[in-house]
C-alpha cells in the first residue's frame, strides 16, 4: 500500500473519530456532571436519608427563563432545613402567551462542590413540562442535602446553598401529550404545609 493511501485512511479515521466523540461528549459530560455532582449538578436520589443531623443549612431558591414568555417564581426566597431532612419547595410558573409551550428546565446549585450532596427526590426537572396557553402550573421538588456533606472534606463549611433553575424551550415537543393541569386549588394545602418559608 502506498504511503499517501496509508496516510489518507489515517486521517479519515482520525476524523470519523473526532466526530463521533463530538457528538458523545455532551451526553457523556451530562451523564457525568449527574453521577458526580461536578459543576453544581444535583443527584437524583431514590429514597430519602434515614439519617437527620441537627446542622443545619440554609437553601435559596433562584427562577430564570430563557427565551420563553413565562413567569417563574419560587414561592419561597429561601428554606432552613436540617441536613438530611426531607424539604418540600414550590415554583409557580405562568404561560403568557396565547400558545402552549414546551420548556424544561436546566439546574445547578451554587457552590458547586455542593451538588455532590443535593440530593432530588421529586422534581419538575426530571421532565419536560408543556404549559398551556394562559395556564399557570405549580410545581414541588423534594430534596435533602446528604449528611455526607457534614463529615466529606468536600462538604465542609458549607452553610449557604443556592437551587438555581432555568426553564428553556424544548424543541418538537407534542401539546397533544401535555400533562395533567396542577391547580392552585388542588396544590395550596399541601404547599403550605410543605413550605417552611423564612
Amino acid at each position: 500500500m502506498k504511503r499517501h493511501t496509508v496516510v489518507a485512511v489515517a486521517c479519515s479515521l482520525a476524523v470519523v473519530t473526532m466526530t463521533g466523540a463530538a457528538f458523545a461528549a455532551v451526553p457523556l459530560y451530562d451523564l457525568f456532571c449527574r453521577v458526580t455532582g461536578f459543576d453544581g449538578t444535583t443527584m437524583r436520589a431514590d429514597k430519602p436519608s434515614d439519617v437527620v443531623l441537627d446542622q443545619t443549612v440554609m437553601v435559596r431558591f433562584d427562577t430564570n427563563v430563557r427565551d420563553l414568555p413565562l413567569t417563574f417564581t419560587a414561592r419561597q426566597v429561601r428554606q432552613r432545613v436540617r441536613i438530611g431532612e426531607t424539604g418540600m419547595a414550590w415554583f409557580d410558573v405562568t404561560n403568557t402567551s396565547d400558545q402552549p409551550i414546551g420548556a424544561t428546565a436546566a439546574y445547578n446549585v451554587v457552590p458547586e462542590r455542593a451538588g455532590q450532596y443535593f440530593q432530588k427526590l421529586q422534581c419538575f426537572c426530571f421532565d419536560g413540562q408543556v404549559i398551556a396557553p394562559g395556564e399557570t402550573r405549580a410545581f414541588p421538588v423534594q430534596y435533602f442535602i446528604a449528611p455526607e456533606m457534614a463529615v466529606e472534606r468536600d462538604g465542609r463549611g458549607i452553610g449557604e446553598i443556592t437551587l438555581s433553575y432555568t426553564f428553556w424551550p424544548t424543541r418538537d415537543f407534542d401539546a397533544a401529550i401535555a400533562p395533567p393541569t396542577v391547580t392552585p386549588a388542588a396544590t395550596a394545602a399541601s404547599g403550605a404545609a410543605a413550605d417552611r418559608a423564612l
